[in-house]
């Protein structure tokens, strides 16, 4: 059982809002204190660049940030040679889409879903167009990826699989293991935004057998700008780099150069270093709690609301399936955007739009809807003042 005051003393932003009832966890999360101190004790007392200095202050910096690392590493089980830190997903899927690009050639297929947020969308097809690939999607059932469906565009053109683990607007979860077991199958790789799954499912990419795997910081209770791409270790070592400067090269001369070896060899210029530093921290708060204890307690509050909302009239629920730990919702006739601003006047904040996702609201034939995202640090009296808020809106609104 998680004790959800506690929990919430170690997030400072309850010291200065303690009645906010926060569901927008899935856009970005609160920092937890140990990822503040972290940075701030780099930032203050350290500051220095990695892998340039031997005197001590750098080697502390090197340490600490080769430290991160490994505890990003050890969260998914791969090898600290395999994470790369970007800034955030989007890039860490730009990267990873430049530079597969450079192993692609006319004609070759590529699949995609509708349910992919717009940055593991547009690299895809703006690669495609400029390499003249053909873009297959898997067709869905219910809003979501099935085996079946996936295997229907599956040829033995494919080359690769880009997918999500788990849907930003829908909340469900992909099928994985199987869809990249037939993916190797077929001689392809498989690419997986894992920016809203990492901070609630159990990750092992070793298990799912996942290619390239990318996910962000500050969903995860840790620091804004920066990411992760984890690439596996026989494929990073075919890949080339599509960023050139300072760390990543290994020998500099007027008629060609030679890259450094593993990660090293994408991460050009200085890192995020600080950033890297409060995220192995975010990722031990995480182990700390048990990310399956994080993940029954979120379901548990949004199957709770789920529960209450499912018979009131006026109400559309978008995704009624039980694993999921989203809520996406709209009350009948009323703007999503009306909704989140009623609900902020009772304290409640939830995230309203297409959510960076476009082809899944045309897939679910609305311009925008609600989105409730639950969180470690929320509380059954939070559901209890979300539900009559949605109630108390949409009593206003149909009122009139």
């Amino acid at each position: 059982m998680i004790d959800v005051k506690k929990i919430r003393a170690q997030f400072p932003v309850y010291s200065k809002y303690p009645e906010m009832r926060f569901f927008d966890s899935a856009a970005s999360a609160f920092k937890h204190q140990s990822v503040i101190e972290a940075m701030m004790d780099y930032l203050s007392f350290n500051g220095t660049n990695v892998h340039r200095g031997v005197y001590q202050l750098a080697a502390e910096s090197t340490t600490k940030y080769e430290h991160a690392r490994s505890v990003i590493a050890k969260f998914i089980n791969a090898s600290a040679e395999e994470v790369i830190f970007t800034k955030s997903t989007t890039h860490s899927i730009n990267l990873a889409a430049n530079s597969l690009g450079l192993t692609l050639q006319s004609g070759d297929e590529i699949i995609l879903s509708e349910l992919e947020h717009h940055s593991n969308l547009l690299p895809w097809l703006e690669l495609a167009s400029r390499l003249n690939l053909v873009v297959k999607f898997i067709p869905l059932m219910d809003g979501m990826i099935t085996i079946d469906n996936f295997k229907t565009v599956l040829t033995n053109k494919t080359k690769l699989v880009i997918t999500h683990h788990m849907s930003n607007v829908m909340g469900y979860e992909t099928p994985l293991q199987e869809m990249a077991k037939f993916t190797h199958e077929v001689g392809a790789k498989i690419i997986v935004d894992a920016a809203q799954s990492i901070v609630h499912i159990k990750t092992d990419v070793k298990a799912l057998d996942v290619d390239m795997l990318a996910f962000s910081g500050h969903k995860v209770y840790g620091p804004n700008g920066i990411g992760v791409l984890y690439i596996k270790s026989g494929l990073m070592s075919k890949l080339s780099p599509t960023e050139f400067g300072g760390e990543m090269v290994d020998k500099v001369h007027l008629d060609g150069s030679t890259w450094k070896s593993g990660a090293y060899k994408f991460e050009a210029g200085t890192p995020a270093i600080a950033e890297a530093i409060g995220l192995a921290k975010a990722f031990e708060f995480i182990d700390s709690i048990g990310i399956e204890n994080i993940h029954q307690h979120e379901l548990h509050l949004r199957n709770y609301v789920v529960d209450k909302l499912k018979d009131e009239p006026g109400i559309t629920v978008f995704n009624k399936h039980g694993e999921s730990t989203l809520l996406s919702f709209n009350i009948d006739e009323v703007h999503p955007h009306d909704t989140s601003s009623f609900l902020d006047q009772h304290g409640v904040a939830v995230r309203a739009g297409h959510h960076c996702n476009q082809l899944t609201m045309k897939y679910l034939n609305q311009d925008a809807t609600v989105r409730a995202s639950f969180a470690i640090y929320n509380s059954i009296e939070d559901c209890d003042i979300l539900i009559k808020a949605i109630l108390e809106t949409r009593d206003f609104f149909h009122s009139i």
